[in-house]
């Protein structure tokens, strides 16, 4: 699904990229890589995210505290569910599959239950106000009304291999990545529709995600999670570890970024919490695969 040039999510989907999981966890204050601070306690909300744990690639939820893991998804060995998300209200997960046998959108109640196709597409993201997604279909970004079904792309029509939708906080704004023979780079459309601007275009820039203030734009790279002001200005990175940092979201408090890490681009991967300002992460899940993590 994702167009790093490092890789995407799921080869065998033609969709994704793999991962590692079952959750310690970390806060402010964190000390050595790997340990579980007291503070960790202290995490609020829940964690979304996708993984293999038990076999085929399934949607599973934790508290942000590390307890209670809970598989959300379940069906046949074939098809594989990535890209979860929680809505605004945080009763329903937006998640990717390839169930049917052809990839679409889809979403299951937080707490369970049946899953519910929505359209075809993949990569899809709430826009705040929940009545609408923001999409990717055909290499192209759309924007979908829940409840009509009504349609509209925003990306240009001649821009290549689009991915990564993502809305900002005030819902009028969508980031994407697009990419080029040179990289991929990071743009902002109106989601009105509109011409894109650039953010940034360096380093393979992609998977972009809005800071919930919308102050930020947290982004990755072939390598590392950075974040960016959507006016292209002040860029760092967060990460600076071995390995390869990717899918980096951020806590509902805004202090935090959770993101997955693996040995190469072909995992596998563990998820790991950072403070949002920089410092030394702690790992958050092992044994496994765990990515695409969502925190609400």
């Amino acid at each position: 699904m994702m167009l790093c040039k490092a890789g995407t999510r799921l080869r065998a989907l033609g969709l994704f990229c793999v991962v590692a999981g079952l959750l310690v966890f970390a806060a402010d204050g964190f000390g050595q890589e790997g340990s579980a601070a007291p503070e960790l306690a202290k995490l609020k909300g829940r964690i979304v995210f996708s993984s293999d744990r038990s076999g085929s690639w399934r949607i599973w939820v934790v508290q942000a505290n590390g307890a209670k893991m809970r598989q959300l998804t379940t069906g046949e060995s074939d098809p594989h569910d990535v890209d979860p998300m929680f809505s605004p209200d945080g009763k329903t997960v937006l998640f990717s599959s390839t169930r049917g046998g052809k990839t679409g959108v889809w979403t299951v109640r937080a707490d369970g239950g049946e899953p519910k196709r929505v359209c075809d597409g993949d990569q899809a993201e709430w826009a705040p106000d929940g009545a609408r997604i923001a999409f990717r279909r055909d290499n192209r970004i759309g924007v979908r009304r829940l409840a009509t079904g009504d349609e509209k792309s925003v990306s240009p029509k001649d821009w290549p291999f689009c991915s990564g939708p993502t809305w900002s906080p005030d819902g009028k704004t969508i980031g994407f990545a697009a990419r080029w023979q040179a990289g991929n780079g990071i743009y902002l459309v109106p989601a009105a529709g509109g011409e894109p601007t650039k953010v940034y275009d360096k380093k393979g820039a992609c998977e972009p995600h809005f800071t919930p203030d919308g102050e930020l734009i947290v982004y990755e790279t072939e390598t590392n999670i950075c974040t960016i002001r959507p006016d292209g200005q002040k860029n760092r990175m967060v990460t600076y570890q071995a390995g390869v940092q990717r899918y980096g979201r951020t806590s509902p408090d805004g202090r935090h970024i959770v993101y997955c890490q693996g040995v190469s681009e072909r995992g596998p991967w563990e998820l790991y919490v950072v403070p949002l300002k920089g410092g030394v992460p702690v790992k958050l899940t092992e044994g496994g695969s765990d990515m695409n993590p969502h925190w609400k």
